[in-house]
């Protein structure tokens, strides 16, 4: 039998809906079937790029070397437990079992009697300071700074692992705020060596290790920002400046090459709130090393002596003297009656240049080569003076206190006759002795009160002539003008101690 064209249209819409039962159901059973399955991710991003260098390595080998310096002193009685009483003033001053001042540690909650208000015991020690240090011997011997042990009676330094070790002074140096340590112990210590600090650019990676406010072992890294700043701390600075964090507490802690060796000691920093602000300050590796072995070997450090009082040399200055604009070295400002510079000839007005055929280009670095020869020393001096150069020969002293450096008497002020040396702006009077010209007054819009000239100055000498009145400061300009310089060079004595000043030979 043959379905008609209807039959078969109705049978083929009745198979088409069947199919699409059957697919809306598989699709349902497939969904039952994947829910309880895991999610596909794609691939986690991955970035390959250079990755920073890591400290890591450096610091595992020299943090057993580093060290924390605890700091006691001896103390005699103190009555008011340093100012730990809680009351009214003048309370702490009454007995311990008086009524007031056992209300007063009632209300302050302290059971313990005598635990804030009783008196210390005499020669107690009390901390003074803590910093850091670290070894630079197996043996036991460790720097830190001479401002952390400065004033101590006892000293603890606490290893990496934690160990509490008794140490001893063995000696310190002010001058360039270093001190050697000793742990007596049959133990033998990680130490580390100093690195050539001559080798060291701006820009070279370092880490710093120490222990900021008490903290214990702690890294920071950072770079070289700059060298040879000079912060004001002593006549021998020459420090590297880095940019680690470096804090309170991090004082005698090394900064690190990544080679692990000490580059400088961590002494200063500069801080207007007392933390970090990135500008820290080492001694370099270089004064270190040399300073530290005078220390082990003789407990002080011996430094060469020229006895002299220096000055830089400026533009200014250089043309007073008839030198090149851009000449160098130390002008000497005062030969001092009991040094070797003064035996040797050598005057106020001289200009070291050089010391042994080495440049001399400031007083800091003419104080740094003179402490870096031992006294005894035979050396050769380079000056320039009077328009020519010479070289003497002088043997250094050893350097003294500073009770022992010698100074100038300063001349009297009372006036007697006063003339006015209207070219330079001053107006002076003879000095009683007849050495030298007072000045008792200076034009404020003059070339002299810029340059720091005041009232109660004692003009010495002019371009190295001794001045005993006017008409030698006169003939001092003249001579100079003569000679086509622009500036006339005054050496001026004030507390007892001499300076030289360019004025201008023009009208200021």
């Amino acid at each position: 039998m043959t379905d008609s064209p209807n039959s078969v249209s109705k049978t083929r819409s009745r198979l088409l809906a069947a199919a699409a039962s059957v697919a809306i159901a598989g699709a349902i059973g497939l969904g039952a079937v994947t829910t309880g399955t895991a999610p596909v991710f794609a691939e986690a991003v991955r970035v390959d790029a250079p990755q920073a260098p890591s400290f890591a390595d450096v610091v595992e080998q020299v943090s057993p070397a580093v060290v924390s310096v605890r700091v006691k002193a001896k103390t005699a009685a103190v009555s008011d437990m340093d100012g730990d009483f809680f009351g009214p003033p003048g309370f702490e001053d009454l007995p311990d079992d008086h009524p007031m001042k056992r209300f007063f540690r009632q209300f302050r909650g302290d059971q313990e009697k005598g635990k804030r208000f009783g008196r210390r015991d005499r020669g107690e020690p009390r901390p003074v300071a803590q910093g850091s240090g670290f070894f630079i011997s197996e043996d036991g011997y460790l720097v830190t700074n001479n401002h952390v042990v400065d004033g101590g009676a006892t000293f603890t330094v606490v290893t990496d692992d934690g160990t509490e070790l008794d140490a001893k002074l063995v000696g310190s140096d002010p001058r360039t705020d270093l001190a050697v340590l000793k742990v007596d112990s049959d133990k033998k210590f990680t130490y580390v060596d100093f690195a050539d600090d001559a080798k060291v650019r701006v820009g070279d990676w370092v880490v710093a290790v120490g222990n900021p406010f008490g903290l214990g072992g702690t890294v920071t890294a950072g770079i070289v920002s700059a060298r040879g700043r000079d912060i004001g701390a002593g006549p021998y600075d020459d420090f590297i400046q880095i940019d680690a964090a470096v804090n309170r507490g991090n004082s005698g802690g090394p900064a690190f090459n990544l080679s692990g060796q000490v580059v400088g000691i961590n002494t200063a920093i500069f801080s207007p709130s007392g933390g970090n602000v990135g500008i820290a300050f080492a001694i370099p590796a270089s004064t270190a090393k040399s300073v530290v072995r005078e220390l082990i070997d003789n407990g002080a450090v011996q430094r060469g002596w020229l006895g002299v009082q220096i000055q830089p040399v400026s533009k200014e200055i250089a043309e007073s003297l008839g030198m090149a604009a851009d000449a160098k070295g130390a002008l000497v400002a005062e030969s001092q009656d009991d040094g070797p510079a003064k035996k040797a000839g050598i005057v106020a007005g001289d200009v070291i240049t050089k010391v042994n055929g080495k440049d001399v280009a400031s007083p800091r670095e003419l104080a740094r080569v003179i402490a870096g020869i031992a006294p005894g020393t035979s050396i050769d001096v380079d000056l320039w003076r009077k328009g020519n150069s010479e070289t003497v020969k002088l043997t250094l002293g050893e350097l003294p206190g500073s009770d022992k450096l010698g100074s100038t008497d300063e001349p009297s002020s009372s006036q007697t006759s006063t003339d006015k040396l209207a070219d330079l702006g001053l107006t002076v009077t003879g000095a009683d002795d007849g050495k030298g010209l007072v000045v008792t007054d200076v034009d404020p819009d003059s070339d002299a009160a810029s340059r720091g000239i005041q009232a109660g100055d004692v003009i010495v000498a002019v371009n190295s002539m001794q001045v005993n009145g006017p008409a030698d400061v006169s003939k001092a300009m003249d001579e100079a003008s003569k000679a086509g310089r622009k500036a006339v060079l005054l050496q001026i004595s004030r507390d007892d101690t001499n300076r030289f000043v360019a004025l201008p030979v023009a009208k200021g």
